[in-house]
């Protein structure tokens, strides 16, 4: 019976993609092993489980693998009832996080990752257009949250939140590693309370990559795209 129950993680340390589901099943306490994947020499598992992207993460239960990490938290969500819900039951409602979510998972990150590989004028032109799509979200999550930030528990910790998380909760490396600031308590006040109330959640904290190792790895990824010949 156990065997049927098991539920396993292919994935990469440092990626918000795996983060993410990691989280979920965290939030729903749902035992899991985890296997982190040498994404320079894919195992023979991966391979087997995701021929198509050949990407992580990969979830696996009974046997049984999904890839794609919006789909694998909704699956979480529908299998496991235990735990915070992770989608609300009004359709309308769950369509808005799904817009948004999907609007952070695209938009918002692949912008952010233009900014982590450019400089000069080519990332002054990505950074402004982050930082539009972050007001854009400021405004957006007023429809979610009418009456503002109130208490983020544990148990109310959704999928939004979720991929929020994975993107924006290493913020202040992201500050770090670029010299500038993309969440802004004056300029997006909704977005800051948001992360802050978030990440006093032991479980989210905790779901974070190490400070300095991901400093490291961004610096590294930053310095190979601005110098491709040295890398």
């Amino acid at each position: 019976m156990a065997e049927e129950n098991k539920v396993k993680l292919l994935g990469f340390w440092v990626s918000p993609y795996v983060r993410r589901v990691e989280l979920a099943l965290k939030l729903k306490g749902i035992p899991y092993e985890y296997v982190e994947e040498d994404l320079k020499n894919k195992s023979s598992l991966l391979l087997k489980y995701n021929p198509v992207s050949k990407k992580v993460p990969v979830l696996v239960h009974n046997g049984k693998p999904l890839a794609e990490s919006l789909v694998i938290l909704e699956y979480i969500d529908e299998t496991w009832k235990n735990g915070p819900p992770l989608l609300p039951q009004d359709p309308y409602k769950r369509a808005q996080i799904r817009f948004w979510a999907s609007f952070v998972h695209q938009q918002l990150f692949e912008t952010w990752l233009s900014v982590l590989k450019s400089d000069g004028e080519v990332q002054e032109k990505a950074l402004k257009e982050v930082l539009e799509k972050l007001s854009a979200l400021e405004e957006g999550i007023k429809n979610i949250f009418p009456a503002g930030i109130q208490i983020i528990e544990h148990e109310n910790v959704g999928l939004l939140d979720i991929v929020m998380i994975s993107v924006f909760g290493p913020y202040k490396v992201h500050e770090e590693v670029l010299g500038l600031k993309l969440i802004d308590p004056e300029k997006t006040p909704l977005l800051f309370s948001w992360l802050t109330a978030l990440l006093e959640i032991p479980v989210v904290k905790d779901s974070l990559p190490p400070h300095e190792k991901l400093v490291g790895l961004l610096k590294f990824i930053r310095h190979n795209a601005l110098n491709p010949t040295s890398a």
